[in-house]
């Protein structure tokens, strides 16, 4: 049975569908927008903070694990991948939901599983809790569907033409910059110890500070979140808000599927951004194998692909609201993407770190960089088609190509070389670029 949409935008002294009513922009938009990214960022947080020290994971969960070790590492891989399994067949009906109930039930949604999750995590402080801690991450992981495809719908409901790419580019950077979070502060928080009493303590501290700031930001969501402005910031937004709250999702997915150009950048989007996924969830026993030891340098390389990456989305999100040359940006940095993943893949066995620093920066500047570019060069060639749509499809490409490199790279590692595995990686990005290129 169909269900008639509510309009997303709010009821007004005017009809909202007039199109004769001046457009303005409100101060509330960037209030909206950074509130979005630290809960964004909050789960972000959430999905690499436990892979990070997977060792210690290992350790500390080792009686309520597989004894083979393959299995055990698998299984530890899961709680990263989780987040790629919850999003692929649950995206459809969370952006169903975007677009018949609009930002608002959407961000109250992904903050209340999202401070779910880490409340049950504090319950996983024991030895024999690992099944509990998978349920709970799996938690968190349902709160991403309510997150990822929002930043692109969000820019254009709150935000003027000239500043949507910027907008999307600050979404994407709360995501990012939850990564960081994520891979810096476990290691310093959790150190590996041969006591497990000690760990458990240190882990049950971290569980906590997650579960209350999570809390903090559902209640802030609760209060601040908005649907829409009382005004549209465009014409062309509002006939894009109105388009997607009264059309048949099933049409507009529809359309996007038979877009050749769409489904040509899902590919490649899905290849860059699943690359990278399996980077950070595999990034521990990369750089433990190379490095012996320095467990919070595996966290700091990863802090540093991130923020190099932040960096780059608003580059890259400022370039395009400038420019608007999406073909020209998405080839180049998808092929600087590349090049990144080689220059990283060979200066690892040289032992020497700042140059593995180096290289990580210069791959996160460019891999994660590509996030927001995907999202807009997306608006771009579907418009006047949904936002969070074809994000939700993205994103979905990019979870399921996470999964699959994710256990290639790992049954590389354990059954031929870390080389090997990373030369993997080089070669789908290639293959990304060769394709992004034809376009």
């Amino acid at each position: 049975m169909e269900v008639q949409a509510k309009p997303i935008l709010p009821t007004t002294e005017k009809d909202p569908s007039d199109l004769d009513q001046q457009p303005r922009v409100y101060k509330r938009r960037w209030m909206i927008v950074f509130l979005f990214a630290f809960y964004s960022l909050s789960n972000a947080y959430q999905w690499i903070h436990l892979n990070i020290i997977g060792d210690v994971i290992l350790k500390y969960y080792n009686a309520s694990m597989p004894e083979d070790q393959f299995q055990r590492e698998t299984t530890l891989d899961w709680l990263s991948m989780v987040y790629m399994l919850a999003y692929i067949p649950l995206i459809f009906p969370a952006t169903w939901l975007l677009n018949k109930k609009g930002l608002r039930v959407v961000a109250i949604c992904g903050c209340f599983l999202n401070a779910l999750g880490a409340w049950l995590k504090v319950a996983c402080v024991s030895p024999d809790r690992f099944p509990v801690l998978m349920f709970a991450q799996t938690i968190c992981a349902i709160a991403q569907i309510f997150i990822l495809g929002l930043p692109a719908r969000l820019a254009a409901v709150w935000f003027g033409p000239n500043e949507v790419s910027t907008a999307t580019s600050i979404g994407v950077f709360g995501n990012q910059v939850g990564c960081a979070v994520g891979f810096l502060l476990p290691p310093v928080l959790v150190p590996y110890s041969e006591d497990l009493n000690q760990i458990g303590k240190d882990m049950g501290t971290m569980f906590y500070m997650g579960a209350g700031v999570t809390t903090f930001f559902f209640i802030m969501v609760i209060l601040i979140f908005k649907n829409a402005p009382p005004m549209p910031p465009s014409k062309a937004q509002m006939l894009s808000v109105q388009n997607a709250s009264n059309e048949h999702y099933g049409q507009s997915l529809l359309r996007l599927v038979k877009n050749r150009g769409f489904i040509l950048l899902t590919l490649t989007y899905g290849i860059n951004t699943g690359s990278y996924y399996a980077i950070s969830t595999l990034l521990n026993p990369i750089v433990l194998y190379y490095f012996e030891g320095h467990q919070k340098d595996a966290g700091q390389i990863g802090l540093t692909i991130v923020l190099a990456g932040v960096v780059g989305s608003i580059v890259a999100g400022v370039w395009l609201d400038r420019t608007k040359t999406f073909k020209g940006t998405t080839v180049g940095i998808y092929f600087l993407s590349m090049a990144g993943m080689i220059a990283f893949t060979f200066t690892l066995k040289l032992d020497i770190l700042w140059v593995v620093y180096l290289c990580a920066g210069a791959l996160g500047f460019f891999m994660t960089g590509y996030l927001p570019v995907g999202f807009e060069f997306a608006a771009e060639i579907t418009y006047p088609e949904s936002e969070g749509t074809s994000s939700g499809l993205l994103n979905a490409s990019a979870q399921t190509f996470g999964i699959i490199l994710t256990i290639g790279m790992r049954a590389m590692l354990n059954n031929i070389s870390i080389l090997s595995a990373n030369i993997t990686i080089c070669v789908a990005l290639l293959i990304g670029t060769v394709i992004t290129g034809k376009d």
